[in-house]
């Protein structure tokens, strides 16, 4: 099998199960490709996950991302038009009660914080960002009556930038750096 067909050099895709044709410039085809750019920044957290050791709840950090990694392959799979895929109601409180529990380890939140504590934080703190940018693409395609999406697999893209932010302030916590506060001067 080769890595490439030649059939998008005239600018367009397809999904997996679908015979039509899109542009690549298109909402469907950008929030397919910013889900795949969060899943991708992902596995160079996960690296960087591992190579810190940290863990909680008896689950390495590379273990807790991997399994998000898996997550977004639905997510997309849905979003491709796929049958049957769709992000389970379940996934969304697993990863609710992993929020939960992180935010009664750390100290409790008082501002917003400015990103660069440690190397892993500042990097999670990232792929929040580009996770938000995944949802609001998704949100658009949706809105818009382009794809439909489930409730659990918007919820878990809702959750998922919550959980790299509780998982930012943990390594921040976990590495014995406090916090910045913006100073808004």
């Amino acid at each position: 099998m080769s890595l490439f067909t030649g059939k998008g050099d005239d600018g367009t895709t397809k999904t997996l199960g679908c015979d039509q044709r899109m542009s690549k410039s298109s909402a469907i085809a950008e929030a397919l490709g910013t889900v795949d750019e969060v899943n991708s920044f992902l596995g160079f957290l996960k690296i960087e996950g591992r190579e810190t050791g940290f863990e909680f709840e008896s689950r390495t950090f590379d273990e807790i991302i991997s399994e998000v990694q898996q997550n977004l392959f639905i997510v997309q799979a849905e979003l491709g038009g796929s049958e049957g895929y769709k992000i389970d109601p379940a996934k969304v409180e697993k990863m609710s009660e992993t929020i939960n529990n992180i935010e009664k380890s750390i100290p409790p939140i008082n501002s917003f914080f400015v990103s660069g504590g440690c190397r892993i934080s500042t990097l999670f703190d990232y792929a929040r960002t580009i996770s938000r940018r995944a949802e609001r693409r998704v949100i658009t395609v949706v809105d818009e009556g382009k794809v439909q999406v489930s409730d659990g697999t918007k919820a878990y893209l809702n959750r998922l930038s919550s959980l790299l932010y509780a998982m930012a302030r943990l390594s921040n916590h976990l590495s014995g750096i406090k916090e910045e506060s913006p100073n808004y001067k």
